[in-house]
């Protein structure tokens, strides 16, 4: 079972990354699917989370109206689209899978490793 984040780089600040998330393994298409990210010397933090179907998503505060997560079962895919990136938005990213709709860590069974966005001012 795996996730394999992909999609980081580095970006000027206002510019746009769309990250992916890609599932192998065994399907996912039941299981929320989120997004967190730790900036250097920082904990791990949400970033956003979607529901098993796509019809629900919800942000942290710092992301909400720039970043927008989405998902394609078919594809055992999850994406997450950054937009108005900032250089606060720097650090590595990590896609997760888990049975709760939630925002904590220990809320997610599957983690995969993450893929780094670096923003410069």
């Amino acid at each position: 079972v795996q996730l394999q984040a992909s999609g980081g780089g580095l970006v000027q600040a206002g510019g746009s990354l769309r990250l992916s998330c890609a599932a192998s393994g065994r399907t996912f298409s039941s299981y929320v699917r989120g997004w967190f990210r730790q900036a250097p010397g920082k904990e791990r933090e949400f970033v956003g989370a979607i529901s098993w179907s796509g019809g629900s998503t919800y942000y942290a505060d710092s992301v909400k109206g720039r970043f927008t997560i989405s998902r394609d079962n078919a594809k055992n895919t999850v994406y997450l689209q950054m937009n108005s990136l900032k250089p606060e938005d720097t650090a590595v990213y990590y896609c997760a899978a888990g049975g709760l709709y939630g925002s904590r860590l220990y809320e997610y069974d599957y983690w995969g490793k993450g893929t780094l966005v670096t923003v410069s001012s």
